[in-house]
């Protein structure tokens, strides 16, 4: 682990003088034990304000209200990270590992049951039922492995197919299609976790490998499950 210096510059170029409404940038990484941003700095056109708030899910969001129109739009977000050693955890201990089916103590239930509710509840049976076909999760008895189980599975039955297309593919298309971006195997993998009463989430950030050299470095999407005792762990299908 070490030291990371992030660049990403977007520019949009117009024919003539547009107007701007606000928009929400969502750059800045979310710090913790394993992730300090020692610099941030924003480079903006056209002229403007800039006001800085957190979401519901903890996100530091930028908001940016623009004065006046501009033929160009550009933002350089720069970042100076320090990522510190990753917390192995003990594996040999079978007794702290979190068992299935998923129990909840009452102080998390709350808000572990608004992360198992579905984003696309329309696809819900037939994600259920391709599951079903896939793998048995009655043979599990630890949640960690049936989570990684059904990771390898999406990335065993789907195949990666880079989108320039705005948004994601609904669970259903992807199992239709037999294909998907990182972002489309990302939301049908969490979707798999929530019928098998996982808590999951979407994210999204830079990945430092050879992989994302060769996508010229653009952004990466996987997924996150919530696993009682451990916390949120990250899971991705793309690789």
């Amino acid at each position: 682990m070490g030291w990371l210096h992030i660049i990403h510059e977007t520019t949009y170029r117009y024919s003539g003088p547009v107007r701007f409404g606000p928009h929400r940038l969502v750059l800045r990484p979310r710090e913790g034990h394993d992730l300090r941003v020692e610099e941030m700095n924003l480079e903006i056109e056209p002229e403007h304000d800039l006001e800085w708030s957190r979401d519901v899910f903890g996100n530091s969001v930028a908001t940016i209200f623009f004065f006046e129109p501009s033929p160009i739009l550009r933002i350089r977000s720069t970042l100076l990270l320090h990522q510190m050693r990753p917390f192995l955890r003990r594996r040999d201990r079978p007794a702290l590992l979190p068992k299935y089916p998923l129990q909840f103590s009452p102080l998390e239930e709350t808000v572990a049951r608004a992360y198992r509710d579905s984003t696309f509840p329309d696809d819900a049976a037939r994600v259920g039922e391709w599951l079903r076909e896939e793998i048995d999760a009655s043979s599990f008895n630890q949640a960690e492995t049936l989570a990684a189980a059904v990771t390898k599975t999406v990335r065993r039955t789907i195949g990666y197919r880079r989108r320039e297309e705005r948004g994601v593919q609904s669970p259903g298309e992807t199992l239709a299609a037999g294909s998907g971006s990182c972002r489309d195997l990302a939301t049908l993998l969490l979707e798999s976790w929530r019928v098998l009463g996982f808590p999951a989430r979407f994210a999204s950030g830079y990945l430092d490998c050879a992989a994302s050299e060769a996508g010229r470095a653009s952004t990466h999407a996987w997924a996150e499950a919530y696993l009682p005792e451990i916390g949120w762990v990250g899971f991705d299908p793309t690789l």
